[in-house]
């Protein structure tokens, strides 16, 4: 994961443009949403949505 400072990109998460987040694989993810998903528990509604949004992540191949 890396931090990225400097232009906007739009956060998979809430879909907005933001200057400050983390790059998971190919999705780019907000401070701001990643601080909300990782406070929220299992049982609560928008663990679901989370899920839902996460599902487009893809893992870039690896070639050897």
């Amino acid at each position: 994961m890396k931090t990225v400072e400097g232009y906007k990109e739009a956060c998979g998460i809430c879909e907005q443009e933001k200057y400050r987040g983390i790059h998971l694989y190919n999705l780019f993810i907000c401070c701001e949403c990643e601080q909300k998903m990782i406070h929220t528990e299992p049982k609560e509604e928008q663990y679901q949505y989370y899920l839902h949004k996460l599902k487009r992540i893809s893992k870039p191949t690896l070639y050897s």
